[in-house]
């Protein structure tokens, strides 16, 4: 299965199912066991997330979110980028990286594409005011011509002779001023040409470079704010799940409230370091600059312009719709009820009316499942009964307004192979725990107890990282989180020390455009090259690990009690 999952021979979600055929023939797993695996409590939570993410999609909220937040942060450079990279990782903590960023990009490139208009716009006045200054006539040739009228060689008897005076002011005065105003034009205007031409190459490769930062920006941020959250991409939910399956006595240690404390610090300091980078590569040193501190008016005029097609964007959207409200309070709703359901700090509702006697009978799932069933129910329409065509029915009935959710929607959106993908790396890791494999391999291990924590982690972060640029971050953390867990038994360390930052190594996809889908829609508009994607993405990937290595040695160590061997991590998830 990890051979076909890195190689992609067959699709993964195909791959994922070889465990239902192939364990109860080798009588690893009986069937229903085998099969039990590919539904369990946090396959629940991505359905019901999804859901949720679908229907703020469906009714364009996340759109509405990320033109607010630019109109906020203007469209000054090192700001544009930064605003770019707040709302696409805010928007990936909650809707799919993919879907974050393929909203995200088209907005970002029509920005570019405005900001480069308007300076050629700008550039073209101020050429056309210079050319109309050149055009003025000489007011010393004016007069010049003007003492012309009377001389004492074109006047008789003190009348002007006109039919000689004409010709030969013409001749004297105004032809050699002629002549050599047009060879000096000449050479203006070439020279104008050769500036103009040098001008417009800078603008164009100044333009590119810019596509490029603004594109990887979106694409990075993506990947980075989906590690904030528990249902912010899948490697998160495989280690929510693999943890339940492996420590079934966990006391819940990882659950949506302890995830995002841990984690949003650790994605908000990347964020921030990433921005900074990204700002170095593709803007220079020029702080004050990029700031826009001492801006000349026509940099001026070209902002204006582009900030005008964020707030034409926006005017297009129109005020928010009852469904936009209506998603927008349930979203609110979802989250509240995720933290505050056992946020330990205090004692959660779910904690008080449900979950007694020692039994967790409300997770993260029922929350998520309970949200998405009120998007089926409440209507996208405020209801009325009066008989207009509009809620007419062909048999004349008053007809129901649509739910805030259908099925049609969700079938279209759904990503459905990540369901199975997920069921068959807990049915994976279950079968590699009944046949003994992962003690075995966590026995192989053994040697690294000889080696700091700090080391351990370091190295098997670097691994993670380099491993997820060739394979999916999902089959990564499949493979290599039940082999971790069984090597910290093995030598005696808290399995979250070494699971939990390998976990979020996974998503650290920043070099190629294959390793991850945001990384590949940022590519697929044809400013990228391979070569610009590694040479950002090396360099941050090494700076995604060590911040992660600092989380989990600093905040991370004391929320959940690194330094000691708990007394879960002895159990098993044998009956």
């Amino acid at each position: 299965m990890a051979l076909f999952w890195c190689t992609e021979a067959l699709p993964l979600a195909v791959t994922a199912l070889f465990p239902v055929v192939l364990f109860p023939m080798m009588g690893i797993m009986d069937s229903t066991a085998a099969c039990s695996q590919y539904l369990k409590d946090t396959n629940m939570l991505f359905i019901g997330g999804m859901l949720v993410a679908i229907s703020v999609e469906k009714w364009n909220l996340h759109k509405r979110i990320a033109l607010r937040v630019l109109l906020i942060v203007g469209v000054k450079p090192a700001l544009l980028l930064l605003g770019f990279m707040i709302v696409t990782a805010f928007l990936s903590m909650w809707i799919t990286n993919t879907a974050t960023t393929a909203m995200m990009i088209p907005i970002a490139q029509a920005v570019i594409e405005q900001l480069y208009s308007s300076e050629e716009k700008v550039d073209e006045l101020v050429v056309d005011r210079a050319d109309k200054s050149e055009c003025q006539p000489n007011g010393n040739a004016k007069q010049l011509t003007e003492n012309v009228k009377v001389t004492p060689d074109n006047e008789q008897n003190g009348n002007i002779n006109q039919a000689f005076e004409m010709p030969e002011k013409h001749l004297t005065i105004e032809e050699p001023i002629k002549q050599e105003k047009s060879a000096t034009v000449l050479e203006i205007d070439l020279e104008n040409d050769k500036l103009n031409k040098d001008k417009q190459a800078r603008r164009l490769k100044k333009h590119l470079k810019l596509c490029k930062g603004m594109s990887l920006c979106v694409c990075y941020s993506a990947s980075i704010g989906g590690i904030a959250t528990l249902t912010g991409t899948t490697p998160n939910l495989v280690m929510k799940g693999q943890m339940d399956e492996l420590f079934p006595g966990n006391n819940n240690i990882i659950n949506f409230a302890s995830w995002f404390g841990f984690s949003f610090p650790t994605m908000v300091l990347l964020l921030a370091l990433s921005w900074i980078w990204l700002q170095f590569l593709f803007l220079g040193t020029k702080f004050k600059k990029n700031f826009g501190c001492g801006r000349k008016p026509e940099q001026k005029e070209k902002e204006k312009r582009a900030y005008q097609v964020i707030v034409s964007e926006h005017k297009q959207l129109g005020s928010m719709s009852f469904a936009e409200i209506c998603v927008l309070v349930m979203f609110t709703l979802l989250v509240l009820l995720w933290f505050l359901r056992d946020p330990g700090f205090m004692p959660g509702w779910a904690t008080i009316s449900f979950n007694k006697g020692g039994k967790e009978y409300v997770t993260d799932a029922t929350v998520a499942i309970f949200i998405a069933l009120m998007m089926f129910i409440f209507p996208s329409e405020l209801p009325s009964c009066n008989a207009t065509t509009f809620n007419l029915g062909k048999n004349g009935r008053i007809r129901p307004p649509p739910p805030l959710l259908d099925w049609k929607t969700v079938n279209e959106k759904m990503p459905w192979n990540i369901v199975f993908l997920l069921g068959g790396g807990f049915a994976l890791a279950k079968g590699s725990e009944e046949s003994g494999l992962s003690t075995w391999l966590g026995d192989k291990l053994t040697p690294l107890q000889s080696i700091p924590p700090v080391a351990i982690a370091l190295l098997l972060c670097l691994m993670v990282a380099t491993f997820t640029e060739c394979t999916s971050n999902v089959a990564t953390t499949t493979l290599f989180l039940p082999i971790l867990a069984s090597m910290a038994k093995v030598i005696h360390l808290n399995p979250l020390y070494i699971m939990l930052p390998c976990t979020l190594s996974a998503s650290l996809a920043f070099m190629l455009p294959v390793a991850t889908p945001p990384n590949a829609i940022a590519f697929s508009y044809g400013q990228l090259k391979v070569v610009d994607m590694a040479r950002s993405g090396f360099f941050l990937n090494i700076i995604g690990v060590l911040v992660i290595t600092l989380a989990i040695n600093s905040w991370g160590f004391y929320m959940f009690d690194l330094g000691t061997f708990p007394t879960w991590a002895n159990s098993t998830g044998k009956p």
